[in-house]
């Protein structure tokens, strides 16, 4: 990929993650993610286009508002870096194509789907359940191909994604009486199952459940939090599906041999 190309795609990146911006802080509002337009969270004061530059306003403003100067979190460049990045990661490994704009807008869904579970213990319906429907329509699509599944692996996906996870959950509550998963990762690794395949499930549990674990106890240990604490899963079933999209079939083939 050239230098130009490049731009252009890290520059679609850094914008459409201004509007994925947006959607984290709306959503678990239940607020429009259209109207009014983006205003500094603090005061409200509606963004001249000028302050609402993605990354570039952040920085030349030193991460405050221009009218009230209250610091503005660096969680928002950040997320505008990441979309960046990633839209740059898929078109690097899959070339400039149709699938490749598809695997960018899940990889985008992941990317609120994260943010939103992290802060707030939720993960919206109004993306997981479309997400659902919209990866089983993309892999149905003549256009579609790897590293996307073929429509049935999608379907069988999907069904073994929410259908197993909610299994164990409930198997977990009738054993523990305690509620080990929320039906939000439930729909999650459905709308992961549709969008990669069954295939992707055993290796996004595992790596969610390694990284998980992994990063709770350091959590623990480093901030102290209480055990009984509640751990949002989310993030790491997004960060296993990510692992299988670009190493599954490599990491698979070295573990078969």
């Amino acid at each position: 990929m050239s230098w130009a190309y490049a731009v252009v795609v890290f520059t679609y990146g850094i914008v459409v993650g201004s509007f994925l911006n947006v959607c984290i802080y709306r959503l678990p509002l239940a607020k429009s993610i259209i109207h009014p337009r983006s205003g500094c969270p603090r005061c409200g004061q509606p963004l001249a286009w000028y302050d609402n530059i993605p990354l570039l306003s952040w920085l030349w403003l030193r991460g405050r508002c221009r009218h009230c100067r209250q610091p503005i979190a660096v969680l928002y460049p950040l997320v505008e870096l990441t979309a960046g990045l990633l839209a740059l990661q898929v078109v690097h490994q899959f070339g400039l194509t149709i699938i490749s704009g598809w695997i960018v807008l899940f990889g985008f869904a992941l990317l609120v789907l994260t943010v939103i579970d992290f802060y707030h213990y939720i993960l919206p319906d109004v993306i997981t359940l479309p997400g659902i429907v919209l990866g089983v329509v993309v892999a149905g699509l003549p256009v579609s191909g790897p590293p996307l599944p073929p429509l049935e692996a999608s379907l069988i996906g999907a069904v073994a994604g929410g259908g197993g996870l909610w299994l164990f959950a409930w198997l977990f509550e009738k054993m523990t009486g305690k509620v080990g998963m929320g039906m939000g990762d439930i729909k999650l690794l459905a709308m992961i199952g549709a969008w990669l395949g069954w295939q992707s499930l055993p290796l996004t549990l595992f790596c969610a459940g390694l990284v998980g674990s992994v990063v709770g106890v350091i959590w623990i240990v480093v901030s102290g939090r209480d055990r009984s604490q509640p751990i949002p899963f989310g993030p790491y079933l997004a960060t296993g599906a990510w692992v299988y999209l670009f190493y599954g079939p490599e990491i698979y083939r070295w573990y078969l041999s």
